[in-house]
């Protein structure tokens, strides 16, 4: 008897995994683990449950830096709101949410060749008081529920020094996005991976594109034991290693496993030889990274294909941001002498990245730089804007968001780069100084993005330069700017008259009495974007000036104004054929009733109404 049950347990086992390799990596894993879960055992030892300590990096947040309301922190100590659903300040919010942002002019193209798996745009990192092997990971989400797409645990304890040679980041669980029917609240606890090291830093990356508006999330509480699980049953075939189960953005090939290998040089390919160079070339273009290198070990053949530097023109190390290093980019650089794409956003912190070993890696591959983006790289300093500005005379696009690291002098370094069109200091320490520089010799700027920069101090002077000195700027995020005020609009509009997109949320020093909004409306008909969120003054005056003078809006938000009424908002509707998003959350003469209504007027319009429960 027990020779037939084991082997229907080999042959349930091999079914599960031929279904995995058809669904997603969040089935996939899931599969494996409803088979070892019923091989494990727990300790003696009590299980622990805690909530995070501390928040230790983020992405982005909605809130603002000097608050708590829609910001990180709140994701700290105990639920605020679970198990209440709704729109509530006391949660953690990310800065977007949709696919709406996409069709912004400020948003760049996205980069080719991630891995079909990676679908991470935002993160948070979060600490618990005692290290533990993970049992369980209970995210409680209040609203709009389904942007977690991964969930990670590192080696390292953040309160005591480690090694970077000796911090891993081991995926826990991952799936695809998903868009769950309701918006009510949930306890998010997935199926989590056994980690063979205790941790007490966990790591959450989301992606809000299939939702309906911002994902709000309340505690995360982490299951764990001190003892490391235990297995009953003796090796066999399921403990052998799954390729199935395995991390794809893994590193292992960038960091010259195969060197020194003799690889063979076949003399007959077949017709595969005596395909042009171009086409080969172009049939290799669709692999990620990591699969280039491992085919770079096949034959001599396929080798000189894959150390291509064409290969390399554009380059996102972005999705393998776990275990990328110097010698990552060491064995990388020889064939990065021609890029002009690079994204190494989230890369290179807790010391995995050296300045010695950035500054290596620029020195051979910037001069061809076209973009660069190094969102969150918090490894960052002034030397290696200096690098920057010194090796990359041809470039166009830099992306520092959220690089809280820098101090406030490196920034002076980007004004030398007089040729960029594109720059985003959001959430930095830059300052008033350094930001003026940027704009006096920066006068190519098409798209900057200054928001919650908290160190500038008069941002009605910077307004003053942005429209004398940046007369091509396209697109400008000043949201949470805390004191523009009616003269620095005046000067923005009057100067760049080819803004498409501008962003005053949060502005509380804009008022509507002034004329701003009017003279805003009336000076730039190409907008198509304009946030004036939480702006209490916005009255129907601004609404039916926009309505009349910017036909070509397509995103407009008006969160949190008392002054708005149903009538504006329909002339606003009737003559903005082109809108497709209209916030009118807490505007308080903007009932359900009057969305339902509109709605059913406007149906190619996304009217966004939060609510309370």
């Amino acid at each position: 008897m027990y020779p037939m049950l084991t082997f229907l347990s080999m042959f349930y086992y091999i079914c599960l995994r031929r279904r995995a390799r058809s669904g997603t990596r969040g089935e996939i894993m899931n599969s494996r683990r409803a088979i070892e879960s019923s091989n494990r055992i727990l300790p003696l030892s009590v299980e622990v449950v805690q909530y995070a300590k501390e928040v230790v990096d983020f992405s982005s947040q909605y809130g603002s830096e000097n608050s708590l309301s829609y910001t990180m922190w709140n994701l700290s100590g105990l639920p605020n709101v679970y198990p209440s659903s709704g729109d509530f300040t006391q949660t953690a919010v990310f800065r977007t949410y949709g696919r709406w942002w996409e069709s912004c002019p400020s948003s760049p193209l996205p980069f080719r060749r991630n891995p079909r798996s990676f679908h991470s745009q935002e993160y948070v990192e979060l600490v618990f008081e005692e290290p533990v092997y993970p049992t369980a990971i209970d995210v409680l989400e209040t609203y709009h529920p389904g942007a977690i797409v991964r969930i990670l645990a590192c080696s390292a304890n953040p309160y005591s020094q480690t090694p970077p040679s000796e911090i891993r980041w081991e995926t826990l669980w991952a799936g695809d996005p998903e868009k769950v029917n309701a918006s009510q609240a949930r306890q998010f606890t997935p199926c989590i991976k056994q980690l063979n090291f205790m941790t007490n830093l966990i790591r959450l990356e989301l992606n809000s594109s299939l939702l309906d508006y911002y994902t709000e999330l309340d505690a995360v509480l982490l299951h764990g034991v001190r003892d490391r699980l235990l297995s009953l049953h003796k090796p066999s075939m399921l403990d052998l290693d799954d390729d199935d189960d395995k991390d794809d953005h893994s590193l292992e090939f960038f960091n010259g496993r195969f060197t020194g290998m003799t690889l063979p040089e076949y003399t007959k390919n077949g017709y595969f030889e005596k395909l042009p160079y171009e086409l080969i070339q172009l049939i290799l273009s669709h692999l990620t990274v990591p699969d280039l290198c491992q085919l770079a070990q096949t034959c001599k053949l396929l080798h000189q294909h894959c150390y291509d530097p064409l290969q390399y023109v554009q380059l996102s190390l972005q999705p393998y941001w776990a275990g990328l290093d110097d010698t990552s980019l060491e064995h990388l650089q020889t064939r990065c002498a021609l890029v002009q794409y690079l994204n190494l956003s989230w890369t290179g912190n807790r010391g995995s990245i050296s300045i010695q070993g950035f500054s290596r890696f620029m020195q051979v591959c910037g001069v061809e730089l076209v973009r660069l983006e190094l969102a969150c790289c918090h490894f960052l300093n002034e030397t290696c804007l200096e690098v920057i500005a010194q090796m990359c005379p041809n470039l166009q696009e830099l992306n520092l968001s959220s690089c809280d690291k820098l101090n406030t002098r490196a920034f002076c370094h980007i004004a030398k780069i007089s040729g960029l069109r594109r720059l985003v200091v959001y959430r930095t320490k830059i300052e008033q100084t350094a930001l003026l520089s940027i704009l006096n010799f920066c006068l190519e700027l098409q798209h900057l993005s200054l928001g919650s920069c908290v160190m500038v101090d008069d941002y009605d002077l910077v307004a003053s330069v942005i429209g004398a000195k940046c007369k091509k700027l396209r697109s400008l995020d000043l949201w949470r700017c805390k004191n523009i005020t009616e003269n620095g609009i005046a000067a923005i509009v009057s100067g760049c008259r080819l803004l498409e997109e501008l962003d005053l949320g949060w502005c509380p020093t804009l008022q509507s009495s002034t004329g701003c909004f009017t003279k805003l409306a009336r000076k730039l008909p190409n907008l198509r974007k304009i946030f004036l969120t939480a702006n209490r003054s916005v009255c129907d005056t601004d609404i039916e000036e926009l309505a009349t003078n910017c036909p070509h809006l397509f995103h407009v938000d008006i969160l949190g104004t008392r002054m708005v009424s149903p009538g504006a908002l329909r002339k606003l509707l009737q003559f903005c054929k082109e809108l497709c998003l209209l916030d009118v959350s807490f505007c308080s003469q903007i009932d359900s009733r009057v969305v339902q209504e509109l709605n059913a007027n406007f149906p190619n319009v996304s009217i966004k109404k939060s609510y309370t429960q």
